[in-house]
């Protein structure tokens, strides 16, 4: 994986899709918390990075207070001490692999595994011990990248590959997949199934398995699913996961508004990902469309030019879609 962490590349405020879908998991937290789930006690573990998005959204809107930042680039411990926005964010500058078995078991736990990279054994791994451990009405989330695994990527692979006289292509991302991978893949695949168009349903069907193995050593538990995004900012990026779920966490999701009232919603892996995508509009076309917000399948607008499908996608996403505007200071 790339030695240069994605808070050094990409500016995590500034990406209009991952907003929306911080927003829509912001959106069913509340509504599990209105249906008897103590959110606000909940711990949440991430990766804060330099920006602590996440960690903003999660203590203003939710009211939680128990949260802690891994970060495993040590050299941005400074950055990190100096950038933590409130006295209630614990900083640990490790991986989560050495802190996940150290999570309390008498406390339910909000995990957000929110890598960077392409499917790794790592996560996989990291994947399968938080399953193991966290307790009943916790939610595991995992967000990985989907784009095709670089020749860095690839050399762990193969350490003599040489990409001055070979280009990765299908027949090289297979052989990643399955080097990291291979007990979570269906048997038999192609190398046409390992194709750019097809890494997402690779990518999904190893996430679907890694947390439905994982819970079999808790029979007493199920793995919920819950969360299934799709959407690019400048990667393609996919984001799954569910709920820790016992009988008395069943009955309360039952009683939610979540399953009904949101459009993100997936208790399924097998059906189509939530995709989030962000029409290119100007401040004056959001300000009109607002106004008639949320519209019927087939309304449209009259003073400009945007189909239907465009305006469905809006209609989607308005609620959770952050407006943006340069302040000179």
């Amino acid at each position: 994986m790339s030695e240069i962490g994605s808070s050094c590349r990409v500016q995590y405020d500034l990406r209009p899709a991952k907003q929306v879908e911080r927003r829509m998991i912001v959106d069913a937290l509340q509504r599990l918390a209105a249906a008897g789930f103590p959110i606000a006690d909940y711990q949440y573990t991430g990766f804060g990075a330099i920006y602590f998005v996440d960690f903003i959204l999660f203590h203003k809107l939710l009211g939680m207070s128990k949260l802690l930042s891994l970060e495993q680039q040590t050299s941005l411990a400074r950055r990190v001490d100096f950038n933590k926005p409130f006295s209630c964010v614990d900083t640990k500058m490790v991986p989560a692999s050495s802190e996940i078995p150290n999570l309390s078991r008498d406390t339910r736990h909000i995990v957000w595994l929110d890598y960077d990279g392409v499917l790794h054994k790592n996560q996989l791994s990291d994947i399968q011990s938080a399953a193991t451990i966290l307790s009943p009405g916790s939610i595991l989330l995992v967000t990985v990248d989907v784009e095709p695994p670089e020749d860095y990527d690839y050399k762990e692979v193969d350490p003599d590959f040489d990409s001055s006289k070979e280009v990765l292509g299908p027949k090289h991302w297979k052989r990643y997949f399955e080097y990291h991978a291979s007990a979570f893949l269906s048997l038999g695949l192609s190398e046409e199934e390992f194709g750019k168009s097809k890494l997402v349903l690779r990518s999904t069907e190893i996430l679907k398995a890694a947390f439905t193995k994982a819970i079999v050593a808790r029979p007493e538990l199920q793995f919920l699913p819950m969360f299934n995004f799709f959407y690019r900012d400048s990667h393609r990026m996919l984001s799954m996961g569910g709920m820790i779920e016992g009988r008395t966490e069943k009955r309360l999701l039952r009683a939610s508004t979540i399953k009904d009232d949101s459009v993100y919603y997936r208790d399924s892996f097998d059906s189509p990902p939530f995709e989030i995508i962000v029409p290119r509009l100007t401040r004056k076309e959001r300000l009109y469309l607002d106004k008639e917000m949320p519209c019927s399948d087939s309304w449209v607008p009259k003073e400009f030019d945007l189909d239907a499908e465009e305006t469905r996608r809006y209609r989607d996403i308005y609620r959770f879609l952050p407006a943006f505007a340069e302040i000179l200071l």
